[in-house]
């Protein structure tokens, strides 16, 4: 199955929930009714704020709540949670939880937020007391760890901020530990030992920041020379990268070098990646709070606010999320990203005027900066193909190393009917990226499907499920063309695994009613093709679902010519 991947999924409702606190029950004073002014009605409407997003509203409520007489315990851990999730932090560090009534979870997540808190105040000493002692543990180590350093130098601890901070097998402590190291050590003018830290940072495509950071170290230092080199390497890298294009321009036109991050910037800066893992490891909620602890020590940090507006999102808060993209203006190096899942927000609610009008004013303003992508990725998905392809081509001419762009402007030209040309993008694509998962999988399916390469296209797709093992369209992908290949033993174990994995998507149980006919175990196929009408499948899988049920397959896998009863 092919895939191009657009969409998270929606979060739980409890804090307590993700770090594993079972919570206090509520001690509600329950009358014969729930009326609106009650404990119980307040709760209620409490839930309902704060599942709608409205952390503040739900924080008032749950307070009102413990007045009529909700457990205090439980009405301040509520209230807690709704103040941090709506962005409210000193609010939410008065509420933190703590004490022998105090779950664990919330005790923990509320020692971080006071943390957090205390030194978006100046107060270092106390944030640097909280972050040093043992009361912030799991979930939140890498968080914790990253802030660490941060606290301490606010707390004048000059040699324990020079301290890496050190988390056995996570990646995300060594990488960002060192890049805090090199900013302190630069911060103490120990230059030598932050060149030595910013030289062994992680290189390559998606660690742009690390590349950036390196540069304009080298900017300061007076070396542009040496600074527009790392920016050239990095390009090559992730070519048209616009922070990265226009910090070359900078260093090449010699003008002045950005400042290095304040102590609020740098804590900022580790939390944002420990929120980019939470997302990572599909706890949305705790993001949800990273993200908001980050905006209260930057509430102008661009990134953030993008994270936010996607996180918000997966709880179906559109609103909520539309607001925190339209927070980045056009001179922010993100704002193209904001635009693009603004202009696709509309487009998921049905407003496709407005998700195009958006889409054309990026374009206007940041052709050059990916503007041209957007537009072209939103008239694809409406149907107009010739303007999508026409400006995919005009990017690709920017940036010919792009093998994102070479792989887009495939799916256009597939949409096309021009196979050929797609095919030989997609070949591109893959010498530029040759262990690219979604590309491997893409263009292994796509000669599977058709079936040709058979035993070379099998080895792409299992080579993409080894490096995304929980996907379940690459796992339909091996299982497909096992089943082209004749191999249904192979084939039944991987396309019954990804249905499991995956039993709303019609496409992939129509791959197992079509193994099933062919097993000769037609009862379970028609199951599976009527089971693809009821999953909203597009116009060709509903109309091959339908003739399937009608007239079974045929011995060339195609559906069959005679009536279904016939060969029954």
């Amino acid at each position: 199955m092919r895939i191009l991947i657009l969409a998270l999924a929606a979060p739980a409702v409890l804090l307590s929930a993700c770090a594993g606190g079972a919570g206090l029950r509520p001690r509600l004073d329950i009358g014969p009714t729930a009326e609106s002014g009650s404990s119980y009605g307040l709760f209620l409407s409490a839930q309902k704020a704060l599942n709608e997003g409205d952390g503040a509203e739900a924080a008032d409520l749950y307070r009102r709540a413990q007045a009529q007489g909700l457990s205090p315990e439980f009405a301040q851990e509520r209230e807690f949670t709704a103040a941090l999730l709506g962005g409210d932090i000193p609010r939410a560090a008065r509420l933190a939880p703590s004490g022998e009534t105090a779950t664990p979870a919330m005790e923990r997540m509320g020692l971080l937020t006071r943390a957090v808190e205390d030194m978006a105040s100046g107060k270092g000493k106390s944030a640097y007391a909280i972050l040093s002692g043992p009361g912030v543990g799991f979930p939140h180590g890498a968080a914790r760890s990253l802030l660490l350093p941060w606290a301490a130098a606010q707390a004048g601890q000059t040699e324990a901020s020079l301290t890496r901070p050190q988390a056995e097998n996570d990646k995300l402590v060594e990488a960002f530990g060192l890049l805090a190291q090199a900013h302190l050590f630069e911060r103490a003018r120990r230059y030598d030992e932050a060149e030595t830290d910013f030289k062994t940072l992680p290189k390559g495509e998606g660690l742009t920041s690390f590349q950036l950071a390196y540069g304009e170290f080298l900017e300061r230092r007076g070396r542009r020379d040496e600074a527009v080199a790392v920016y050239d390497a990095a390009l090559a890298a992730t070519p048209g990268y616009p922070e990265l294009t226009a910090a070359r321009e900078r260093a090449a036109a010699g003008k002045a070098a950005p400042a290095a991050p304040s102590l609020r910037e740098g804590a900022g800066q580790g939390l944002l990646a420990a929120s980019a893992a939470m997302m990572q490891a599909r706890q949305p909620q705790l993001a949800q709070a990273y993200l908001n602890l980050v905006l209260r020590l930057e509430p102008n940090r661009d990134e953030a606010w993008l994270m936010l507006g996607e996180v918000i999102a997966q709880n179906g808060q559109q609103e909520e999320a539309r607001a925190a993209y339209a927070r980045l203006k056009p001179s922010d190096p993100d704002y193209i990203s904001a635009r693009s899942k603004l202009a696709w927000s509309y487009q998921q609610a049905g407003d496709k005027t407005r998700a195009l009008a958006i889409a054309r004013e990026a374009h206007q303003l940041a052709p050059s900066r990916g503007g041209g992508m957007v537009l072209a990725e939103l008239l694809r998905a409406d149907g107009q193909l010739d303007e999508a392809l026409a400006l995919m081509t005009a990017a690709l001419e920017r940036q010919p190393q792009s093998w994102r762009i070479r792989f887009a402007r495939a799916t256009v030209l597939e949409q096309m009917g021009r196979w050929p040309e797609a095919e030989g993008d997609l070949k591109a694509a893959l010498l530029k990226a040759p262990d690219e998962p979604e590309l491997l999988n893409y263009l292994g399916y796509s000669w599977i499907d058709r079936g040709v390469h058979l035993d070379e296209a099998i080895g792409m797709v299992e080579r993409a499920v080894a490096a995304e093992p929980d996907s379940a369209a690459m796992i339909d992908s091996v299982g497909w063309g096992y089943y082209r290949k004749g191999d249904l033993k192979k084939a039944q174990a991987n396309l019954e695994k990804a249905v499991e994995m995956m039993p709303g998507n019609p496409e992939i149980n129509d791959h197992l009613g079509d193994l099933y006919w062919r097993m000769g175990r037609r009862l379970e196929a028609e199951f599976q093709w009527n089971r693809v009408l009821t999953l909203e499948p597009d116009d060709k899988i509903k109309a091959r679902a339908e003739l399937k049920l009608k007239n079974g397959l045929g011995k060339d896998g195609q559906p069959g010519q005679a009536p279904l009863l016939a060969e029954q």
